[in-house]
């Protein structure tokens, strides 16, 4: 690699086929610096390697062992997305159906291509989203991106504004994409640790091997490969913030090592008898359900009631209400400015859909959205189908309220009666199963194999509708 090369964007691409990533590694190569894998498994071990994660992605959805299914796709952008936030994620794939895409874009994509793509065109959608990311982290230093004025919100400010200043520990708990990473970053910029460093790790990110070193440091020696002495988070983060992301997903043999931290500040770089200490503020975030996870035998108590000194629980976006407008008025004026455009508007059939739409990922999907919407209508009012073509589900499900439906849930009762009375050894787990399993049958039927159309029909996310399936290929597997 030439001197310049240093100063590339970083691109990870990944894809099974070796004429493929040769080909995009002699394309892109010139103005990025490229990292080629071809597995999910592949991309963990690759990510562990670096010391900060790559700019960009381009990622294909069919990877082995399931090539011809998009399963292993989906799976690395939720893995990219929990290993770095900020990364930009492009999928480049031959399976490219509109279902496919607006799952891909759901969980986190910026964009979706359909392969075969020409080369100016994808150089074009790169440079778009390192454009994008300039703009995040430009906003990001003079704006904590937690947006709204609703309840919900005014609550997560004022607990922002009582605990930045304490010393003490702070768990933040919410969904996937909802912003806890923005929540931490705003308790270390509007505490008196300001000035101070802030270091973030994110445990589900990381080989359980490297957390204790990369945590606590090592001495020359200590394992293979220690070839000198190297200092950890905590002694780098001396006396400012150390964000722990997804700390549910922390191995228990160092809980008890980061619950002596918590108790005393003390910790020793491994290999090393000397004990050293550090007064670093510890903020934990996790969209695991810690109690169950104690009473799993997964957590222990002692450290989450450590962490948990102050707790604060960041909403899904589907609770936000009007905030949701608000988020996307704020998002639109970031990128329209961006793209040198003005920013788009909704008609009133499209507010509608925009107030009633879950946004089952959170607010990095709503950007995301918001994104593709400037991208494309720029300047312009959005109507309903173009706004839908954006989605990835319909939120409302129509309640059932006709006569001619309570007179079917009556017979249903009847016929539950009657077969209670008749037959032995009945299961009701099993009978609903089933029965569960004969809708989602009929539904995927009537749609032919349309998981979108699908989870429509019967009224559910389509994340819900793909996980009941593989329950269902588990259990006979198990037969």
């Amino acid at each position: 690699m030439d001197a310049s090369a240093s100063h590339k964007p970083e691109l990870l691409i990944v894809d099974d086929d070796p004429l493929i990533t040769d080909t995009l590694d002699f394309v892109l190569s010139k103005d990025y610096s490229v990292r080629v894998a071809d597995s999910r498994a592949q991309v963990k071990s690759l990510l562990r390697q670096l010391d900060t994660p790559p700019e960009l992605a381009l990622v294909d959805l069919g990877l082995p062992p399931t090539p011809h299914r998009p399963d292993e796709g989906f799976r690395l952008i939720t893995d990219l997305l929990a290993y770095s936030p900020s990364i930009k994620i492009l999928v480049l794939s031959g399976q490219s159906d509109e279902a496919n895409a607006r799952y891909a874009r759901t969980l986190g994509a910026v964009e979706f291509i359909a392969k075969p793509c020409e080369p100016a065109v994808l150089k074009g959608l790169l440079a778009k989203a390192r454009r994008m990311a300039e703009v995040e982290q430009t906003t990001a230093k003079t704006d904590t991106g937690i947006i709204g004025g609703g309840m919900a919100i005014r609550k997560l400010h004022e607990q922002l504004v009582q605990y930045a200043s304490a010393p003490f520990p702070v768990l933040i708990e919410g969904e996937s994409g909802s912003g806890k990473e923005l929540v931490a970053q705003s308790l270390h910029r509007q505490g008196s640790r300001a000035a101070k460093p802030y270091l973030a790790l994110n445990c589900a990110a990381i080989s359980p091997t490297l957390v204790e070193p990369t945590l606590f440091g090592y001495v020359k020696g200590a394992f293979t490969g220690a070839t000198t002495s190297r200092s950890g988070y905590f002694e780098d983060a001396h006396d400012g913030t150390l964000f722990l992301d997804e700390i549910g997903e922390l191995p228990q043999e160092l809980q008890a090592k980061l619950l002596r931290v918590l108790e005393n500040g003390e910790y020793q770089r491994v290999g090393e008898t000397q004990s050293r200490v550090s007064n670093a503020r510890v903020i934990a975030a996790t969209n695991r359900d810690l109690r169950q996870e104690i009473r799993a035998g997964r957590f222990r108590a002692d450290l989450y009631h450590r962490l948990s000194v102050f707790t604060i629980a960041v909403p899904p976006l589907r609770d936000l209400g009007d905030d949701k407008v608000q988020l996307r008025d704020h998002y639109a004026t970031v990128y329209a400015r961006q793209s040198g455009v003005k920013p788009f508007q909704l008609d009133r059939q499209s507010m509608d859909l925009w107030l009633r739409y879950g946004f089952p990922g959170n607010v990095r999907e709503l950007r995301n959205i918001v994104i593709r919407l400037t991208t494309k209508y720029g300047g312009q009012v959005v109507n309903s189908e173009q706004l839908l073509a954006e989605f990835d589900w319909e939120d409302a499900v129509p309640e059932a309220t006709s006569a001619g439906e309570a007179g079917d849930f009556k017979a249903s009762i009847d016929g539950a009666r009657k077969l209670l009375q008749t037959q032995k050894g009945f299961n009701l787990d099993q009978a609903l199963k089933d029965l569960e399993r004969s809708y989602v049958e009929a539904a995927l039927d009537i749609t032919h194999g349309n998981l979108s159309q699908a989870a429509k029909l019967l009224g559910i996310h389509r994340t819900t509708l793909y996980s009941r399936m593989q329950n269902y290929s588990a259990a006979e597997e198990e037969r």
